[in-house]
């Protein structure tokens, strides 16, 4: 059984142990691997790595698509395996390294990494370590529940560790789209003209000469920890749908509303819920983690068709949609990220993406990442490669946080992810303010308005009338500008004492 998922039998003397895999791993080296929002990730030998620097201390520098599952972030800082890493993260354990500044840790545009690698700005994978369902023919790898940079880092290493996973189904092969774009100056365009487009292969083209060790696994993904709607997620979402609805019918959207991207978490994923109960139909998504919403409307005939570049689903939602991959499949792609998040294309298709803010201000400027300015949090993941050509870039998030505590409506972000130019609509379960063609002031009226919470709007108006009596085309007050961020800091809440 197992030696029938490598069709190449010439690879069949490169299986080994998650052991002797690890071997091929050694200090300094930088290492890709496979992953993506916690799905597709390489699982045995990370985990035997992290047994080998017991007796071997080792740092490496790691790269992935994004967070990786089954809480290797967590284990391997634990184990200071970590020198750096890249792109992004939602660990707490090694959130806290990364804040203590023990783990360098660079924040990436998820479309970015592949293409600064493929131009020789960062530092080429020595090792690359891919979770795979099979292995073709040709030695080439088909991915599992997740594409991310796989494809790239398998292609760019120098030399290749594939994880089969005989805990996914064989039937996952022909799911993924590998497409890699060619070299500058010559390349061309990347030719998808529309969501269901395939341009490329189903497994990752690698010469097998590199692949130096097939370990066999079976675990699963991480579930997804999204939660049912509550009612402030309920509410943003109605905010949502009556604002496409209007659109819709002052013809700026099309009835079927175009492509739709939705940020992970509880959040976005609650918003696309929201469309469940709503009279749109013929659906699409373009987007990077199909989650539980996706399939849901899926099921409802509310969404015909889905790409992206992983499924990461919560435990309810995972058994339905693997134990009955075939009533999926043709409605489904995942293609590597560099391509899921392609800014020509984003703007191309005309997505309407909804992405999950820390906290934005008054004018519009939106925190994605940092606490109080210099605290990470996960990282930007894709928000900017989709916010700053879309068709209409949305964030989302509740008004208060830590039982109302903290504001995430300031007068001036802590720290900028998305400026004012790139953001068109901002909604809390307050309401939403719609900025798109409308001057700093004005601006500042809507989110006032719409999104700030009823406890912190007097002082918000407050902050912006003073502000407008000393001027400025985006009025400030500079030195009460920060101000709810320090009396969080030092108070342990925003309100005034």
């Amino acid at each position: 059984m197992q030696l029938e998922r490598i069709r190449n039998s010439n690879l069949h003397q490169k299986i080994m142990s998650a052991d002797q895999a690890s071997q091929f791993i050694t200090d300094g080296m930088t290492v890709g691997m496979s992953g993506f929002t916690r799905a597709g990730e390489a699982k045995a030998v990370p985990r035997a790595l992290i047994e080998r620097v017991k007796n071997n201390p080792m740092k490496i520098n790691l790269m992935t698509g994004a967070s990786l599952g089954n809480d290797l972030d967590k284990l391997l800082t634990e184990a200071g395996v970590l020198a750096r890493r890249m792109p992004f993260q939602v660990d707490s354990t090694l959130r806290k390294a990364i804040n203590d500044g023990e783990v360098m840790f660079i924040d990436q545009h998820l479309s970015e990494t592949v293409e600064q690698l493929r131009n020789h700005q960062l530092t080429m994978p020595d090792v690359a370590v891919i979770e795979a369902v099979a292995v073709t023919e040709e030695g080439h790898i088909v991915p599992t529940t997740s594409v991310g940079n796989s494809a790239s880092f398998a292609i760019f290493a120098k030399q290749v560790i594939i994880e089969i996973n005989m805990l996914h189904q064989p039937e996952l092969e022909g799911l993924h789209d590998i497409y890699i774009p060619s070299y500058r100056p010559t390349r061309t365009p990347v030719p998808l003209v529309k969501v269901d487009d395939r341009i490329g292969s189903t497994a990752i083209p690698i010469d097998p000469a590199k692949i130096v060790g097939i370990v066999f696994t079976n675990q699963s993904d991480s579930f997804s920890t999204v939660t049912d709607p509550d009612e402030e997620t309920a509410a943003i979402a109605s905010h949502l749908v009556n604002f496409f609805q209007q659109e819709v019918a002052q013809q700026r959207m099309a009835a079927n509303l175009g492509p739709l991207q939705a940020g992970i978490g509880n959040i976005a994923n609650a918003v696309m819920m929201g469309l469940l109960d709503s009279d749109f139909e013929d659906l699409t998504m373009y987007s990077e983690v199909l989650q539980d919403s996706t399939f849901d409307l899926i099921d409802a005939g509310k969404l015909k068709f889905a790409s992206g570049s992983s499924i990461v689903l919560s435990e309810r939602c995972n058994a339905k949609v693997f134990n009955n991959l075939a009533q999926y499949k043709d409605k489904l792609v995942l293609r590597p990220q560099e391509i899921s998040n392609h800014p020509e294309i984003v703007r191309r298709l005309g997505i309407v993406a909804i992405n999950t803010a820390l906290e934005f201000d008054i004018y519009g400027n939106v925190n994605s990442t940092h606490v109080c300015g210099t605290r990470m949090m996960n990282g930007i993941g894709g928000s900017g490669d989709f916010a700053r050509n879309a068709h209409l870039a949305i964030f989302v998030t509740k008004s208060i946080a830590k039982n109302g505590d903290i504001s995430s409506v300031v007068p001036m972000v802590s720290h900028v992810d998305h400026n004012e130019h790139d953001v068109d609509i901002l909604v809390t379960e307050q309401g939403l303010a719609d900025l798109r063609g409308l001057a700093p002031r004005e601006r500042a009226v809507q989110v006032i308005k719409h999104c700030v919470h009823p406890d912190y709007r007097d002082a918000m108006l407050d902050y912006y009338e003073r502000a407008c009596q000393r001027g400025g085309h985006t009025p400030h007050l500079l030195e009460e500008a920060f101000s709810w961020h320090i009396r969080l800091e030092e108070q342990g809440s925003m309100k005034k004492a």
